[in-house]
């Protein structure tokens, strides 16, 4: 028996923010030193960014000033407090959204889900949103719940990996995950080049999947982890005075591009049929940043078709943290898959952490939803979302 994700559900906020205005906002700004005025539009311009969504309305010039930046466009750097209170208030319903969407999607009834893990490392917050997801969506008051926090862009796997474990043990078990991550509470101006590369990139949103032991949707055959210890200074994450702190030093996609190979390894050794990448169509990897993705395509010699999926996302939403490989996921979906098609997804996080994941499309013509477009589905997902 393997468990299978049913289906995918994505939430946005309803702020969209164009890369080449947001760059300008970030490039006016007069803190700026003359080096960073510089960093700031190229780290923009390169990132293959397009769009990205953000509870912060304030960040679209267009709308009223507010806490994170004031009328003379200048941008302000609130406490950790004060970013933290925004997401106890707003990502809340982001969890809500993606929940209903992938649960309407699947197909089963609120009342039938027995498990709900919840992934997150943008804020805290108890009660936490698993209680939201519960009471909007009328689960059960004795649903199991579990929480991973603060993991990073990586947590997705490990929640797949609890998911899974759940319906394999259970075959009524229909376990909900849901990621929610509002990347941009700890944007700031700044000086230093990580935290402008976080600026370029990093967006907002939720997504959720609903696992059971069987059905149609994307069979999840085998994990793996594999921790890059020369790493762990060039990509972490920590909780300072005013927001969190991301360390994202240029080292990292070399780092990949050094190592992703060896981190798939243990997938094909596992697997019949597949002895190299180059076996493998779909490759769903995290869209850290271009140079991440530059750097996978090239180190695995895959063609650019394989990662089609995870451009088209960092291109319409940005880095979401954790939720990432669950919208390139549903892009993949979206983009069609036959059945019996392979997949691979990928993450990396703090550590340097890289997680990894072997898949098979089962019944994918019935598990897609049918064929309206990715951003209709968003704009429903996210009806109230602010």
């Amino acid at each position: 028996m393997t468990a299978t994700i049913r289906a995918i559900g994505t939430a946005v906020p309803r702020t969209t923010l164009d890369q080449a205005a947001v760059r300008d906002l970030f490039s006016a700004q007069p803190s700026l030193g003359r080096l960073a005025g510089r960093l700031v539009p190229a780290a923009f311009d390169a990132s293959a960014v397009e769009h990205r969504h953000t509870v912060l309305d304030e960040l679209d010039t267009d709308r009223p000033a507010g806490a994170f930046r004031d009328e003379d466009g200048v941008l302000l750097s609130p406490s950790t407090g004060t970013r933290n209170d925004r997401y106890r208030e707003l990502a809340p319903p982001l969890f809500v959204a993606a929940a209903r969407d992938a649960v309407d999607r699947a197909g089963v009834a609120a009342g039938s889900v027995t498990h709900v893990v919840t992934v997150s490392c943008t804020g805290f917050t108890q009660p936490g949103p698993d209680l939201d997801i519960v009471r909007e969506l009328g689960l059960a008051p004795t649903v199991f719940r579990q929480h991973i926090g603060f993991m990073g862009c990586c947590a997705a796997f490990p929640a797949l990996r609890i998911a899974a474990a759940f319906a394999e043990a259970d075959p009524a078990a229909v376990v909900l995950v849901v990621c929610a991550e509002l990347c941009t509470l700890h944007v700031r101006a700044s000086d230093d080049p990580d935290q402008i590369v976080a600026n370029s990139v990093f967006g907002d949103g939720a997504a959720a999947v609903v696992v059971t032991a069987t059905g149609p949707g994307l069979r999840l055959d085998d994990f793996a982890t594999t921790v890059v210890p020369e790493g762990a200074s060039e990509m972490a994450w920590n909780i300072g005075d005013e927001g969190f702190e991301m360390v994202l030093s240029t080292a990292v996609p070399k780092l990949v591009g050094a190592t992703v190979a060896g981190a798939v390894a243990p997938l094909f050794d596992r697997a019949r049929g597949l002895g190299a990448a180059a076996d493998v169509p779909v490759w769903a990897v995290h869209p850290g940043g271009r140079a991440i993705l530059d750097r996978t395509e090239d180190a695995l010699g895959l063609p650019a078709s394989a990662l089609s999926a995870s451009r088209a996302v960092l291109r319409d939403h940005g880095n979401v943290s954790s939720a990432t490989v669950l919208f390139v996921l549903r892009q993949a979906l979206d983009d069609g898959l036959d059945d019996g098609t392979p997949v691979v997804a990928l993450a990396f996080g703090p550590g340097l952490t890289v997680e990894a994941a072997r898949l098979t499309a089962v019944g994918t013509s019935a598990s897609t939803g049918g064929a309206r477009a990715a951003g209709e589905r968003l704009e429903t997902a996210t009806a109230g979302v602010s």
